[in-house]
């Protein structure tokens, strides 16, 4: 009997340890004795070494992807006559040892506080391979990244004009800077992904630009590079990138009456794949094909294909990453009103919102595979939720994981690469776990767990041995 809170995407006769190559890391596969391996390292021993749960970065597929964007980009620019220059969006996953992977691979780094700042600074990333963006900059943090000779501050609203020349000028520096626009294209993304929507947070209304960019023109410690745009995340389509190049393109024109306009950034939000369900647009097809879209706009303004910018993030980490869980309780729940037949399991694990709060926020959607061990057993529609005091605490809505499924077995997440890390929390006081690269055969710690311990040191009034 079928299901009826299976989705139509989801197989129930699923082969539940065959890992689909477009969802997983390059390196994943199980061994002989059925547990899944990443990098050469298998998911029950990253356990013993560094706990429960885990992230787990696949270092060679995250270079791997980071050479393939790039080439998609470099080759797709040359047929242009143009040349490329990448940003990696550091909110995706940052650590000083990423940074370093990311620089060496000939990308600039792009961040948007203080804090992404000084790591990238940390991994010795130089200011020239650096962007500096952000709706609410301080000037503390303007001030560092002129310090730091960034290659680009992105401006956000009008009262940064001000405040970046002033900053630059009593420095004595002359900041490059661009200028983020709202080009109210709506990308095919959630609401709140979605970033060039006229009534939210982010950019200047195109009406607005001409005026705004004689104003940074006026000041003599700023230069001005070009226009910005980023139209949201998690993207699919081509459409929306071409809409926003050339709604652009036609005030880029128009500037170049006033002085130079020698870049665009188009931004970045390239969809990957978390379940069978998705289907995004390989990345070398969307980059042939915004670039063209930006050569014919070009040709038909009668003005040269500037230097074009791009800022991948989640298409670069996203598929590199695993989280491992431990199983702890599992529940068989019957839906008597969503007809006959309709069960599901919930399987708890020792993380959930607090290490993965990207399907309470966005309601987004998850794979599951058991990683420590082989299995006989037929498939059981599950859910795999955390221990949080929350009934939304949803790692994985929609899965087929073994009836045997039991106590102390192991579950991988993938395409965690991006964004799980970066929005971890410490709701209801769970330490965050480690953050572990493999590569080779060998498993390296970038960020160790956090203990209880540390917690509590944060507490003023905290005392140890509990005080009196």
């Amino acid at each position: 009997m079928k299901n009826p809170l299976v989705p139509s995407w989801l197989s129930e006769n699923k082969d539940l340890e065959a890992l689909d190559a477009a969802i997983w890391p390059a390196t994943a596969q199980r061994n002989d004795r059925g547990e899944l391996e990443i990098g050469g390292v298998s998911a029950p021993e990253l356990v013993r070494q560094y706990g429960s749960p885990l992230y787990v970065v696949d270092q060679s597929d995250f270079e791997s992807r980071l050479a393939e964007v790039r080439d998609a980009f470099e080759s797709a620019a040359a047929k242009a006559g143009t040349s490329v220059k990448l940003y990696y969006a550091s909110k995706a996953l940052l650590t000083t040892d990423v940074a370093r992977w990311v620089v060496s691979a000939g990308y600039a780094i792009d961040v948007s506080t203080g804090g992404e700042l000084a790591v990238a600074l940390a991994g010795g990333t130089e200011g020239e391979r650096l962007g500096l963006h952000g709706n609410n900059k301080s000037l503390v943090e303007i001030g560092r990244a002129v310090s730091a000779d960034v290659s680009a501050i992105v401006i956000d609203s009008e009262i940064e004009i001000e405040r970046i020349a002033s900053i630059a000028g009593a420095q004595d520096k002359i900041q490059p800077v661009r200028l983020r626009v709202n080009s109210g294209v709506h990308a095919s993304t959630h609401e709140y992904l979605a970033t060039a929507r006229e009534d939210q947070k982010f950019g200047i209304a195109l009406d607005d630009v001409p005026q705004m960019v004689e104003k940074i023109r006026s000041h003599s410690h700023l230069r001005f590079l070009g226009l910005h745009s980023h139209i949201g995340s998690q993207i699919f389509a081509v459409e929306g990138f071409v809409a926003a190049a050339e709604k652009l393109l036609e005030v880029h024109a128009r500037l170049l009456a006033g002085g130079e306009v020698p870049e665009l950034n188009l931004g970045g939000g390239f969809g990957i794949r978390y379940t069978a369900a998705d289907e995004p647009m390989p990345i070398a097809e969307f980059a042939r094909e915004i670039v063209s879209a930006v050569s014919k706009k070009c040709a038909a303004l009668s003005i040269a294909v500037p230097k074009l910018a791009f800022e991948p993030g989640r298409i670069i980490a996203g598929p590199a990453g695993v989280t491992l869980y431990s199983v702890g309780t599992t529940k068989d729940v019957v839906i008597a009103e969503s007809g006959e037949g309709a069960s599901r399991r919930y399987v708890s694990v020792d993380g959930g919102m607090s290490d993965n709060i990207r399907p309470a926020l966005y309601g987004a959607e998850y794979s599951a595979a058991i990683a420590s061990r082989t299995t006989n057993s037929s498939g059981v529609l599950s859910r795999v939720v955390g221990k949080h005091c929350e009934s939304g605490d949803i790692v994985v809505r929609h899965e087929m994981l073994p009836e045997d499924l039991a106590v102390n077995d192991l579950l991988a997440v993938p395409a965690t690469g991006a964004y799980c890390y970066s929005l971890s929390s410490n709701y209801n006081f769970l330490p965050r776990p480690a953050l572990v690269a493999v590569k080779d055969g060998k498993a390296r710690a970038l960020v160790r767990a956090e203990s209880e311990q540390d917690l509590l040191e944060r507490d003023l009034g905290y005392q140890p041995g509990g005080g009196d």
